[in-house]
């Protein structure tokens, strides 16, 4: 028994066929937050030698209606990617935190395509700075969308 709303999308579907499709997409948010490594990253020889603790947290935009109704792996981004991305990138020492920010969202802009918009944020705790600091931060944006909208 066809309803109502079927009769209407279907002549939706017939009158606007990719329009209302674009519609339809489920945009959602895939986050990875509180990613903790022991990195060897800074300008300072002690950085380098004995190392800090870092976080790195990810947050993207993608069309997740395919996972949404499947419940399947292969329908949505797979976030082990992004965090082996992560874990790559901050194995490789760098003098700043840009430019580790700058490789994770080089490397997930070509290994995971699917995300609209995303942002890659690196925290090194406890900074060598002239006083009392907990965390210093750098954020970066990526992403393959064609709107030009970030995070």
């Amino acid at each position: 028994m066809e309803t109502r709303h079927s009769a209407y999308r279907q002549t939706a579907l017939r009158i606007y066929p990719v329009g209302l499709r674009i519609l339809m997409k489920r945009k959602g948010i895939i986050e990875l937050e509180g990613m903790e490594f022991h990195a060897f990253h800074g300008c300072f020889e002690e950085e380098r030698s004995e190392g800090n603790t870092f976080t790195v947290d990810f947050r993207g935009i993608a069309d997740l209606s395919a996972a949404a109704g499947s419940d399947r792996l292969e329908d949505t981004l797979d976030y082990g990617i992004i965090y082996d991305i992560v874990s790559r990138e901050m194995a490789c020492p760098s003098s700043l935190i840009e430019n580790v920010a700058g490789r994770i969202v080089k490397s997930i802009e070509a290994e995971v395509p699917g995300f609209e918009s995303f942002s890659v944020r690196v925290s090194k705790q406890a900074p060598p700075v002239n006083g009392k600091c907990g965390w210093s931060r750098v954020t970066l944006y990526g992403g393959n969308s064609k709107s030009g909208k970030t995070l």
